[in-house]
C-alpha cells in the first residue's frame, strides 16, 4: 500500500487533482468530506463544536452553520485550534477505518488540506502538492465560489504559506494552466506513483 498526502492551499485545484486520481484508481479519502460527516446532526462531533462555540453556529435545521463557524474560528487562531482539536482526531478515527478496508496494493490518496499545518508530512511515503499563485487562487475563489476577495484572502493567510508547502513536497502538480495541462500532469504523477508502489 503506498500513501499519498495530496495537499494545496483553498483555491489551488487539489479536489479537481483528487478527482483525476480517483479516475485512475487511486483509493481516495477525502479529509474535508470526512470532517463534514464527523460533525453532522446527531454526532458527538457536533455536540462539542455547539458546547464550545455555542448555539449560534447551528443553523435553524439543528446542522452546522459553516460560514458562520467559519468566520468564527478564521479570525481567532485560538477559537481554530479549538476547533480543531475537536475535529481532528474524529477524522483520523474515520480515516483508520477506511485505510483498513482498503486492498493491500491498493494507492491511498489522502485529501488533507492542512497537511502542511499539522505537520503530517512524515505520515505518508509521497507528498503531493497542488500548486498556484496567491492571486489565481483569490481569482477561482471569487469566480467559483463567490467569496469576497477579503474573505478569500483571509482564508489562504489562516492557511500555510506557499513556500512551506512547496518545502514537504515530493511531486508538485502546478495548476495555473487549462485542464488538458493538468491531466497532463496528473497522468505524469500517476505513472510515478505506479512505479513507486511496484518498489514496495
Amino acid at each position: 500500500m503506498l500513501k499519498i498526502g495530496l495537499t494545496g492551499g483553498i483555491g489551488s485545484g487539489k479536489s479537481e487533482v483528487s478527482r483525476r486520481l480517483a479516475d485512475r484508481g487511486a483509493v481516495v479519502v477525502d479529509a474535508d468530506k470526512i470532517a463534514r460527516e464527523v460533525v453532522e446532526p446527531g454526532t458527538p462531533g457536533l455536540a462539542r463544536v455547539v458546547a464550545v462555540f455555542g448555539e449560534e453556529v447551528l443553523r435553524p435545521d439543528g446542522s452546522l452553520d459553516r460560514e458562520k463557524l467559519g468566520s468564527i474560528v478564521f479570525a481567532d487562531s485560538d477559537r481554530l485550534a479549538a476547533l480543531n482539536g475537536i475535529v481532528h482526531p474524529l477524522v483520523g478515527e474515520r480515516v483508520a477505518e477506511l485505510q483498513g478496508q482498503a486492498a493491500a496494493d491498493a494507492i491511498l490518496v489522502y485529501d488533507v488540506p492542512l497537511l502542511v499545518e499539522n505537520n503530517l508530512a512524515p505520515m505518508y511515503d509521497v507528498v503531493i502538492v497542488v500548486d498556484a499563485a496567491d492571486e489565481v487562487r483569490i481569482r477561482r475563489l471569487a469566480e467559483h465560489r463567490g467569496m469576497p476577495e477579503a474573505a478569500a484572502e483571509a482564508r489562504i493567510a489562516a492557511q500555510a504559506r506557499r513556500e512551506d508547502r512547496l518545502a514537504v513536497a515530493d511531486l508538485v502538480i502546478p495548476n495555473e494552466g487549462s485542464l488538458a495541462e493538468l491531466d497532463d500532469r496528473v497522468a505524469e504523477v500517476w505513472d510515478e506513483l505506479e512505479r513507486r508502489a511496484a518498489r514496495i
